[in-house]
């Protein structure tokens, strides 16, 4: 299925009916093809009970000062 740019503001409840149907549908803008959209699949469930995000505690055995750090980020780069 192809829209327009102007179709999807003004009908986007049809277009998403149309992904729900398993639809991809083409998003051009000036007749030329801009964007793909497409149902959203769950790729990953959450994670079993008990168990934590891999990333959990990943900067625990960190010494540095937090606010040296913020500053560090903060601090103007110099230009190349």
């Amino acid at each position: 299925m192809e829209a327009t740019t102007k179709d999807l503001r003004l009908h986007s409840a049809e277009l998403l009916a149309a992904t729900d149907r398993g639809d991809a549908v083409v998003i051009t803008y000036r007749g030329r093809r801009r964007a793909i959209l497409r149902r959203w699949e769950e790729s990953r469930g959450r994670l079993p009970a008990g168990r934590r995000n891999p990333a959990f505690g990943m900067w625990a055995d960190a010494s540095d000062d937090v606010a040296a750090q913020v500053r560090a980020l903060r601090a103007p780069r110099a230009l190349p």
